[in-house]
């Protein structure tokens, strides 16, 4: 395993989240486990499944220590009732003793109930076009009023404070370092030269365009699909995780869910938005964003991998980052996607 070059190994907050922290915290709220809990895949944060004394199971989520402000945590549950008050399938914390956000311990947790479900099948276009209903529904609720105290999706954010991060900590190879940032720089200014004057209150160029609150992280793996009950009509989508909600662009809850080659994600958005648009209104400018978030993303997450090394979990699991070969590889993807910004946006 090749380390970051400025990383140290040292304790983590989370070392000391044992199982019995965990089940104290649930007695902390009057949920009282019977001791089976099993760790659910989640790296930002740590989410367990609890089976409780009485046979039903909960979701407690412990945020990430000085990660989330608690006015931004409660603006994330705020979201999801708002959005469970519209009948929209997203799951969110429960209230226990008034209140969503907890603390035991040293560590901010929530818990939500347990939903089953797997990965919807996103070659199947009737699922994408229900998905699709659900977006609109989503930011329909999320165009209602803006976050307070959570962070916008722009270039800044998650391009040229990424870059700045990486290179400052010196977290690259140097034998990799200038071919990664020339791409890196070549990527960033092309998207800015896109950009509006007005910053952040234009969508890299998009005039009169609107930022507004969105689930954030709309990626396949935070859909869970459940068979649909003929006789009740219910199961389709739910929508879990919005650790990440906060203002942006429409269309990036939607691009994350497109695959495969030119003429299949064309497709694949083209049902997304039959459904969307069965319920909101889709401003198709919008569809020129796709690329320049792609981007925005595969740089943030270098610096996201990065800025978590010091945890343990994430050498577990990501043990090929931070090699000359990762860097590499992140250099072509990102000349590929200078390309791709440069081709005419996807048709729907």
């Amino acid at each position: 395993m090749t380390m970051p070059l400025s990383a140290t190994p040292s304790a983590h907050p989370y070392e000391q989240l044992t199982p019995d922290v965990v089940l104290d915290a649930l007695a902390s709220v009057g949920l009282h486990g019977d001791g089976r809990l099993t760790a659910l895949s989640s790296y930002e944060n740590r989410v367990y499944q609890v089976f409780l004394e009485d046979g039903e199971r909960v979701v407690a989520k412990f945020y990430r220590p000085g990660r989330w402000s608690a006015a931004q945590i409660a603006e994330e549950h705020a979201f999801s009732a708002q959005l469970e008050a519209a009948e929209i399938p997203a799951v969110g914390p429960m209230t226990l003793l008034g209140a969503t956000l907890h603390q035991h311990a040293g560590f901010a947790f929530s818990v939500s109930p347990w939903r089953g479900g797997r990965r919807p099948e996103l070659d199947d276009f009737e699922v994408l076009e229900w998905i699709g209903r659900f977006l609109a529904r989503i930011h329909t609720v999320g165009a209602t009023q803006p976050f307070a105290t959570r962070p916008t999706l722009n270039l800044q954010s998650f391009g040229q404070d990424s870059l700045d991060w990486l290179l400052t900590q010196r977290m690259i190879p140097l034998e990799a370092e200038t071919g990664w940032r020339t791409a890196c720089e070549q990527a960033l200014a092309l998207i800015a030269s896109r950009a509006s004057s007005e910053g952040e209150h234009a969508l890299f160029g998009l005039q009169d365009a609107a930022n507004i609150r969105l689930h954030g992280d709309c990626h396949p793996g935070n859909i869970l699909w459940t068979p649909v009950d003929e006789a009740t009509g219910s199961g389709g989508p739910h929508f879990v995780d919005l650790d990440d909600a906060r203002m942006g662009p429409a269309v990036q809850d939607l691009w994350m869910l497109l695959s495969g080659d030119r003429r299949q994600r064309a497709q694949q958005l083209g049902a997304l938005l039959d459904g969307y648009e069965q319920f909101r209104a889709f401003d198709r400018r919008e569809l020129v964003l796709i690329e320049p978030l792609r981007t925005l993303r595969l740089i943030h997450y270098s610096a996201w991998l990065a800025r978590r090394w010091e945890d343990p979990i994430f050498a577990i699991n990501f043990p090929w980052f931070g090699s000359p070969d990762y860097w590499r590889g992140q250099t072509d993807m990102l000349i590929e996607q200078i390309e791709a910004m440069r081709e005419a946006p996807l048709p729907a």
